[in-house]
């Protein structure tokens, strides 16, 4: 296995070309993969950091794209399974000139959807320093939720460090009432917990990144460290003996896409701590990526390799 391991619902997104257009009127779409953890996944082995990817998809066309999606990145899909009859997830997303996109959901009984838990079998945690889980898949389907806490349970019983992002989406959950407890009670088993601000304050009630923080902070069963995102203002964080700190976000000359810089920011935060770096040079990076994100269509096409990296550390004078 990688050093880094994700579970998540790997999607297809097919992204309209006309800006600002009602996606009910719009005729020319551009195929994507997408999925926050698949993401997640593609940026890590992008900077060089083998990574396996945990789900299942159809055998349909999709399904053999997202597979050579991964391939392709380099990243491992020997844990990717492939579930015959069952449809792989797809979308479709508006392009806009600012703001946030729509998006329009197919996802209902899809091959990630049917993940069960005796298929983490085909899951080895041997090797693994890092793993990335989401609210996502824990939101799919009652089996995602039991393969989800039982793979979380896997990684704190190894000692193996836990990012969790909540990813908050409201549709896949019964209530709101629902998808803030459960939520919550996941981010209890996460290392590093890393809501966004709004996230934060739906999930807790707090108004402040610090409120924030130190709800889960005295709640956490494992939790060390909570990272607030605060998008272009960058990121706020308070670890648990105290210490907090911020870090600045990057101005960026034009946002063409903001929908995926969050799984961008877990890139750049999980593969600095992978190599050594203190958590606020971790969080610049992880800021950075976040930036370089927004920059370009798709889902993780703007994730960088390690040369266009070190590239924009050195346009901007970073040390």
């Amino acid at each position: 296995m990688g050093e880094v391991l994700t579970i998540g619902e790997p999607m297809v997104v097919f992204e309209a070309q006309e800006s600002d257009v009602d996606l009910a009127k719009a005729q020319k779409f551009q195929k994507f993969s997408a999925g926050a953890e698949l993401n997640v996944a593609i940026g890590m082995a992008r900077l060089g950091h083998p990574v396996d990817y945990v789900s299942a998809v159809g055998d349909d066309p999709f399904g053999v794209y997202l597979r050579h999606v991964l391939r392709t990145d380099g990243v491992a899909d020997a844990a990717l399974l492939t579930k015959p009859g069952l449809p792989t997830g797809f979308y479709l997303k508006q392009r806009v000139s600012h703001g946030d996109p729509a998006v329009a959901y197919f996802r209902q009984g899809s091959a990630a959807a049917n993940y069960q838990p005796e298929d983490l079998q085909t899951v080895s945690l041997t090797g693994v320093r890092f793993a990335h889980l989401s609210g996502i898949f824990a939101a799919l389907s009652p089996n995602c939720l039991a393969a989800y806490r039982q793979l979380n349970a896997d990684l704190v019983y190894n000692r193996i460090p836990v990012t969790f992002d909540p990813n908050l989406r409201p549709t896949l959950w019964d209530s709101q009432a629902e998808m803030v407890r459960v939520t919550n009670d996941l981010a209890r088993y996460g290392t590093i917990v890393m809501p966004g601000l709004s996230e934060g304050r739906t999930l807790t009630g707090k108004q402040s990144p610090e409120e924030i923080a130190d709800f889960y902070l005295q709640r956490g069963v494992t939790t060390k460290v909570v990272v607030v995102k605060l998008g272009a203002l960058g990121a706020f964080a308070k670890l648990a003996d105290g210490r907090k700190f911020s870090v600045p976000g990057f101005t960026v000359p034009r946002v063409i896409d903001t929908v995926g810089a969050g799984d961008g920011f877990a890139v750049g935060l999980i593969s600095s701590l992978l190599e050594g770096q203190p958590l606020p040079d971790a969080l610049q990076r992880a800021n950075v990526i976040g930036a370089l994100a927004v920059q370009s269509p798709g889902d993780n096409d703007g994730y960088p390799t390690r040369p266009q990296l070190d590239q924009f550390y050195k346009d901007h004078a970073l040390a």
